[in-house]
């Protein structure tokens, strides 16, 4: 989830003049080369809409890779920091967590997820050999757990989503409604924040940029919910709310732990975004609300 902007860059920073950053793509005021991102952010959305609307089984297999490269690259730099999770059980297991949503459900994703934390714990305590003393045996195995939940178990319920009644419109719902709250708190931030948010985990953020997230997705959900699922407007009412909130957590929640660990992007994938880990912060958690609000009120 892009940053709002609404914090102005430093004295001289960005600026176009001679001498100064020639030759390198223009950048937002959010920091990012806005037309990398642009063109990176249409075609992902464009395929996605494809591959829904056509194939929408096709995107269990998208998700499964998606999950695998935003674990990798959040399993490197924890590495970097030396953290020392487990990669083979996380890629493994992640992968396990979100295939299984398909043949059984919630079972299926609860049972690979428990044996997989069960796997972690035993793989760090012996990663070193039998006759090695584990180092930071707590820290690691319980942040690795931790990583489990955040990517691979989140991104399973796009899975579980997607195996409902017209699940491939329920998945598209709440994409377009990630994507309303990305949209709004960027122009709003852009053109009127001016109170920071949180200015301590992510100080471009405002509450000027928070409020048109908030009102884009709750027009977003009006019209989704209605027109794409044939439902009661205040479901989609309901919908935008929680996941302008969750997405927004989501997205401070990864620059919390891009602030710990002194880094600014997961990875360098896709340009104007950085990696596939910093595209789904939002998307992760918001699939989760989507399932639960779409499961108990359609």
């Amino acid at each position: 989830m892009p940053e709002d902007a609404s914090t102005p860059p430093a004295a001289g920073a960005g600026s176009a003049g001679p001498g100064n950053d020639e030759g390198k793509p223009p950048a937002s005021k959010a920091g990012r080369n806005l037309p990398a991102a642009l063109a990176v952010g249409f075609g992902l959305g464009l395929s996605l809409i494809a591959i829904l609307l056509w194939a929408p089984k096709v995107l269990i297999g998208v998700i499964a890779v998606a999950v695998a490269v935003a674990t990798w690259e959040v399993a490197k730099r924890l590495r970097e920091a030396d953290v020392l999770v487990p990669r083979i059980p996380l890629l493994v297991g992640g992968q396990a967590v979100v295939w299984l949503a398909w043949p059984s459900g919630p079972q299926g994703v609860l049972g690979a997820f428990g044996a997989t934390t069960l796997t972690i714990m035993v793989w760090r305590l012996f990663d070193h050999g039998l006759r090695a003393t584990p180092r930071n045996y707590l820290r690691d195995t319980a942040i690795a757990v931790f990583v489990l939940a955040w990517i691979p178990l989140l991104a399973a319920f796009a899975v579980l989503m997607l195996q409902e009644d017209e699940g491939n419109l329920r998945v598209l719902t709440f994409m377009i409604l990630v994507v309303c709250s990305d949209v709004g708190g960027y122009v709003a931030g852009v053109l009127f924040g001016k109170h920071p948010m949180v200015p301590h985990i992510s100080p471009k953020k405002s509450w000027e940029g928070f409020g048109g997230s908030l009102v884009f997705c709750v027009i977003g959900g009006l019209l989704t919910v209605t027109l794409l699922l044939q439902a009661n407007s205040m479901i989609g009412v309901l919908l935008g709310v929680g996941l302008v909130l969750v997405a927004t957590s989501g997205d401070l929640i990864e620059s919390q732990v891009k602030r710990e660990l002194g880094i600014k992007d997961m990875g360098t994938l896709l340009p104007g975004h950085g990696g596939i880990m910093d595209r789904l912060d939002s998307m992760l958690p918001s699939a989760f609300v989507a399932w639960l609000v779409l499961t108990a009120l359609l």
